[in-house]
């Protein structure tokens, strides 16, 4: 089964950045998850999001032209800053994956995924 989880955290909390003291550390856990993925056949896709101030929201309304916003759909206390993409066995086990990703404070959505034009189609 496929799996979307979504990863939502507080972008106002500094996270270090290139060069600083701590982001080599930092990277190192994110590494050696998504290799953890990659190495067990789990990994589709994942990625990091920009900031919400580099949001566009577009509003789509039934019979009106769709209406364009800067800034993400809502304001929160945690924004939406990435996601991964993957192959599990079932819930549980996607669940698993989620509670492993290294963000120490946030929260993470795991959806199984209902369709996608290019994925493989399991024998059986």
């Amino acid at each position: 089964m496929e799996f979307m989880i979504t990863l939502y955290s507080d972008e106002s909390v500094d996270i270090p950045s290139p060069g600083e003291p701590g982001f080599a550390e930092m990277m190192a856990e994110w590494m050696t998850f998504n290799e953890r993925l990659v190495e067990g056949g789990h990994w589709i896709a994942g990625a990091s999001l920009s900031p919400t101030n580099t949001a566009t929201t577009i509003r789509k309304t039934l019979g009106q032209v769709p209406a364009l916003t800067d800034g993400p759909f809502m304001e929160t206390k945690e924004q939406l800053g990435g996601f991964y993409l993957i192959r599990a066995a079932d819930l549980d086990e996607a669940i698993a994956f989620a509670s492993a990703v290294p963000i120490p404070v946030g929260s993470f959505e795991v959806r199984p995924v209902a369709f996608r034009p290019d994925a493989e189609i399991p024998a059986g």
